[in-house]
This record gives C-alpha cells, sequence and structure tokens, in this order.
C-alpha cells in the first residue's frame, strides 16, 4: 500500500483522504440504519393511530414520548402541535427527520465524482513528466518513459477503485432514504385524517 502511493506521486494523498472518508460515511450511516431499524416499534405507531381516532390525544402523546422510534417522533411532533396547523406540523417533522437520514450522503456523492478527477489529473501530471523524460533522454532509455506512465496511471486506478466502491453502498443508501421517505409520507397522510376524524369525536363528546 505505501509503495503505491509513493508511485502514484503526491495525488494519492488526496485520493487515500477521499477513500478514508468516504468508508467512514458508509460505516456511520450503516451504524445510523442499524439504529433505526432496532428502534422501530410499529405496536406502538398502531396504539397512536388507535388512540388518535379516539380523540385521546394526551394519551396518545404521553405514551410516545420515551419512544425512540422514528415514525412515533413524527406523528406525536405534529399531534401535540396540532393547533398551530397540523398538516405543517407533520411536514416539518417529517422533513427533519428525513434530512437526518439523508445526513452525509452529499460528502459520499462528492467522492464519487472527485476521486476518478483526482486519478485523471494524476495521471496527466505523470504523463507530462514523463514526456519531459523523454525528450531529455530521447530514445536512449525508453523504459524510464514507460515506467512513469505505468506509475501514472496507478492514480487512475486508484480513483476509479474508489468511485467503484463507494457507489454501490451511496446508491443503497439513497434507496433506502427513498423508501422509508415514501412510508412517512403514506403514514403521515393516513394520521391526518385520523386526527380529523379524532377532532371530530372530542366534538361530538364535548357537547354530549
Amino acid at each position: 500500500m505505501q509503495e503505491l502511493i509513493i508511485k502514484g506521486g503526491p495525488v494519492m494523498w488526496p485520493l487515500l483522504a477521499c477513500s478514508i472518508v468516504a468508508l467512514a460515511v458508509i460505516f456511520e450511516r450503516l451504524l445510523f440504519w442499524l439504529a433505526a431499524g432496532s428502534r422501530k416499534d410499529p405496536k406502538l405507531i398502531n396504539r397512536i393511530f388507535t388512540l388518535t381516532e379516539e380523540g385521546d390525544f394526551d394519551t396518545a402523546i404521553t405514551e410516545s414520548e420515551t419512544s425512540k422510534c422514528l415514525v412515533v417522533g413524527i406523528l406525536t411532533a405534529g399531534l401535540a402541535h396540532r393547533n398551530y396547523g397540523l398538516v405543517q406540523s407533520l411536514e416539518a417533522a417529517a422533513m427533519q427527520e428525513i434530512e437526518k437520514m439523508k445526513r452525509s450522503l452529499s460528502v459520499l456523492d462528492t467522492i464519487i465524482t472527485l476521486a476518478p478527477l483526482l486519478g485523471i489529473l494524476g495521471t496527466v501530471a505523470g504523463i507530462i513528466v514523463s514526456f519531459d523524460l523523454l525528450g531529455a533522454a530521447g530514445l536512449e532509455d525508453p523504459k524510464a518513459v514507460t515506467g512513469g506512465i505505468a506509475q501514472a496511471l496507478i492514480t487512475t486506478a486508484a480513483g476509479l477503485a474508489i468511485a467503484i466502491v463507494a457507489l454501490l453502498p451511496y446508491n443503497a443508501l439513497v434507496r433506502k432514504v427513498e423508501k422509508v421517505t415514501r412510508h412517512i409520507e403514506q403514514l403521515v397522510t393516513c394520521y391526518e385524517v385520523t386526527v380529523l376524524k379524532g377532532q371530530e369525536k372530542r366534538k361530538l363528546k364535548q357537547n354530549n
């Protein structure tokens, strides 16, 4: 590894930094989704829907206070601020959670684009140096020139390798965010209707 970095030239160092950052982002996102999966609580979500439909908003909020489930947090945040605009409150809470899901993905996307470009830059710089050697030495030592070009191509290979390795988890993470976002949107839409039903039942109980 150290020999490749030395042979590849100065551009190998930013490529190494890109690979470290990419791995760190992938690892952090995997931990995030593992934690989010472990905090899922479909029973509590159904319980909140039931309580909300019955108009028992306070109990729904109280029972969900200690939950760390992503969806539960969105629903109760909207319910707690329903008097200031139910739809707006639910959308704001949902957007906040979606932003958490998307965190650092832009960094990974940048590395996927940047790494090959850095690799090409290193190759072009290496070829320029090789042709300078060719101009100075002529054809007396062609091995020095071809060896220099071979070394220059190391950066392109490294840049492409980083981009390919980062691209697969990036696409998987993006698809995961899109899937969860659609699920949240569906639940939020259903919950808006449920809250309206609950408000109507509360009014009937108060009138009676």
